[in-house]
């Protein structure tokens, strides 16, 4: 599908997740992704005017949304490029980098930036008039709660699908999500080991304002809840007669993320090494039926891995993003995958969800672990609101 989208080794970075009003409940998405960008590509020695464009993945709205990618652009330090705002809720990562890429190979641009970001905490509130209703009252959304809690076509809440998707499958039992959610915490803590050895592959930390004169920086995740069988086992399902507690789901988060895309010769010549080589392969996507979120998953991944021209026996490390711990369950089942050696090092169930940056974090730790194993091919799948999922497939060599 695409040819000639490459990111340079070590050519990315993710700050760390903080869990919804946590360190960075007070900052400006957008302002904390241009800060952190500037302050990772001086760390690099890499000039923000390489970039002739910026593709920004947001979702939450934010003090100044209206400028969104140029103000970012402006503010990490190129201020000369234009750039284009991309908010697709938790597939906002994998269509940024689709857009990144289908740009390369079109030769729209040879270098690009992608930065995505999103702060679920203090979200906005929205109102619009109301002419016809009594007295003028005015029309109002939570724009986080009220989401979370109801899609507008679909009619339920976002656990309420993936519950509709357990009952529909058939077969997947509260023990099963139990056993499943303690082995994604036992593979974050692998991420942990030696000092956070695997995260310092590619974390850099997030600065805050702490006061006016003040500030701190957030090194490594936080708020990330200790996961025991034995708490599981305890906890009761959301939805009576369902098998997600509140264990086995994602939580709100606040970070972001960022890619640098480009041509094989350009992110060879940034690499942090020349032997590692990641070329972007295929995107795919879909629409499940209404109100079946995770159902999205396999026939996304499916038209990534056919579009990238191998099958899932080709694949050698397997990411997703898991709101509920069913989307693997379900995922595992159809394709015939081994639901115990995805996501290594981590995985959104555990470190949380900002929407933006989410699937970007899972990418770039599929990059980091197919880099460990020696190469090959890797596979990002995830569900997204609307029913809808989104898949990429990368190349690793070297």
């Amino acid at each position: 599908m695409y040819s000639k989208a490459y990111i340079p080794y070590g050519g990315y970075y993710s700050s760390p997740f903080a869990r919804w009003q946590g360190s960075l409940q007070n900052e400006n998405s957008i302002e904390l992704a241009a800060a952190t960008a500037k302050r990772w590509l001086a760390s690099r020695e890499i000039d923000a005017k390489t970039f002739e464009y910026l593709i920004l993945g947001k979702t939450i709205g934010q003090l100044h949304t209206f400028y969104a990618a140029p103000w970012a652009a402006a503010l990490m330090g190129a201020p000369d490029i234009p750039g284009m705002h991309i908010p697709q809720a938790c597939s906002t990562s994998t269509t940024v980098l689709s857009q990144a890429a289908m740009g390369i190979d079109s030769g729209m641009y040879e270098t690009t930036f992608c930065l995505m970001t999103d702060r679920c905490s203090n979200g906005p509130f929205t109102v619009w008039p109301n002419p016809m209703g009594p007295g003028g009252e005015l029309i109002s959304e939570s724009w986080l709660m009220d989401n979370f809690g109801k899609d507008p076509y679909g009619g339920v809440a976002m656990i309420q699908t993936a519950e509709n998707v357990v009952k529909k499958a058939g077969g997947i039992t509260k023990e099963d999500v139990d056993r499943v959610t303690v082995r994604r915490y036992e593979q974050y803590q692998e991420a942990l080991a030696n000092d956070r050895a695997f995260q310092k592959r590619y974390m850099f930390p997030a600065e805050y304002k702490i006061s006016k004169k003040k500030t701190g920086l957030l090194e490594a995740d936080e708020g990330v809840t200790p996961t025991t069988a034995e708490g599981l086992a305890k906890l009761q399902p959301v939805i009576p007669g369902g098998v997600h507690s509140f264990g086995a789901q994602t939580y709100p988060a606040d970070g972001n993320c960022g890619f640098i895309v480009t041509t094989q010769d350009k992110a060879r010549e940034l690499s942090t090494d020349k032997n590692v080589e990641i070329q972007i392969l295929s995107y795919g996507y879909a629409r499940a039926e209404k109100a079946h979120m995770a159902m999205a998953v396999v026939p996304a991944a499916k038209m990534a891995l056919d579009k990238a021209g191998i099958g899932i026996k080709d694949v050698k490390a397997i990411k997703t993003h898991n709101p509920f711990t069913a989307n693997d369950l379900y995922l595992a089942n159809v394709m015939g995958i081994d639901v115990m050696t995805m996501n290594n090092y981590g995985c959104s169930l555990i470190y949380g969800h900002p929407q933006g940056p989410t699937a970007g974090r899972g990418i770039i730790e599929l990059i980091e672990e197919l880099v460990l194993r020696g190469g090959g091919y890797g596979l990002f799948t995830g569900c997204a609101a609307g029913d809808t999922g989104a898949a990429l497939v990368v190349k690793v060599s070297g």
